[in-house]
């Protein structure tokens, strides 16, 4: 095992964690405070591990609705993970099976992110840095949602001061990630409008899985850029 992987890894997880750890401490907060132990939480967040479809999940619990209702909504809005896993294969087909496993459990907005970019650049994917990435993510996730429902408490309805903000600059962040991407705008533009529209018309969280929808068909029928500097052609392609 390559130690230098593993600090790589570590590293590259850190920024990322600055923009999620408010989210996850959101999260444990608005569980805690709908009547879910530290247990429940944890458990949640260790098998789950999906950050906006919890907060999804756990509005419905709420209002007692169906289990299959609850089942569906969370797959609308994990279905961008669909997207992830399709997206990253090439960047992983050098993994062994059983690593591949681990990999796709891991893989969530920042771990695809950070990966595809890592990968783009030109430098290989391994295993190692993949899993030191993503676990770093994974354990400091349980930590943060566990501190959020422990003092949660003291604070009340976390939605009410404007916190739940979070969510929507975190996924910025990650978008605005990939602005160097080929068509990224155009297909940013297509996303956002019918997201917005399908929120209006069909509602939450349909919206999600629609604008993503939207966004791959933009992008498959807009040519790729041409490039002539050879540093780019990896981040074109």
């Amino acid at each position: 095992m390559n130690r230098n992987e593993i600090i790589s890894g570590i590293r590259a997880a850190l920024p990322t964690l600055l923009s999620a750890l408010p989210f996850g401490i959101l999260l444990g907060a608005v569980s805690a405070n709908m009547g879910l132990s530290i247990g429940e939480i944890l458990l949640m967040n260790m098998t789950i591990y999906a950050g906006a479809s919890q907060l999804v999940g756990i509005e419905l619990f709420q209002h007692n609705v169906a289990p299959w209702v609850v089942v569906m909504s969370i797959v609308a809005v994990n279905f961008r993970h669909i997207l992830y896993s399709a997206a990253i294969g090439s960047h992983i087909e050098h993994f062994k099976s059983r690593q591949k496993i681990a990999a796709f459990f891991l893989l969530v907005d920042p771990q695809f992110a950070e990966s595809v970019k890592r990968s783009e650049s030109g430098t290989r994917l391994t295993f190692t840095w993949y899993m030191a990435f993503g676990l770093t993510f994974y354990v400091t996730w349980q930590i943060t949602a566990v501190l959020g429902a422990i003092f949660g408490k003291f604070v009340g309805d976390p939605r009410a001061l404007g916190l739940d903000v979070l969510l929507t600059v975190y996924f910025l962040g990650l978008v605005l990630g990939f602005r160097n991407k080929a068509n990224w705008l155009p297909t940013v533009i297509a996303s956002g409008i019918v997201a917005t529209i399908a929120y209006h018309f069909i509602g939450s969280p349909w919206h999600v899985s629609i604008g993503a929808l939207a966004g791959i068909a933009v992008a498959s029928a807009l040519p790729l850029k041409p490039t002539s500097d050879p540093a780019t052609a990896p981040e074109a392609a």
